[in-house]
């Protein structure tokens, strides 16, 4: 698997969101399912168990890859609203 750099954005909702780099990571290195999003864009899905609410969620991880590298763009967790599709 390529590196993975973060954005400043992202780092900042991931600490927000209390979501741990290693759940970001282990997104982006086996996720449950992909999806394209705007180009050049991924989306990589992942349940986890958010320990602060103590319920499962579904983390989004938007991703740009380049031939050197994976940037991770953004992320966001959810639960109930994005179930379908994954």
């Amino acid at each position: 698997m390529k590196p993975i750099r973060w954005s400043a954005h992202a780092r900042k909702k991931a600490a927000k969101r209390e979501i741990s780099e290693t759940e970001v990571e282990q997104t982006v290195a086996q996720p449950d399912s992909t999806m394209l999003g705007q180009s050049p864009r991924r989306i990589f899905m992942r349940r986890y168990l958010d320990e602060v609410l103590d319920t499962e969620m579904l983390l989004r991880v938007i991703v740009e890859e380049t031939e050197a590298e994976m940037v991770v763009v953004t992320l966001y967790s959810k639960f109930g609203k994005y179930e379908t599709g994954v």
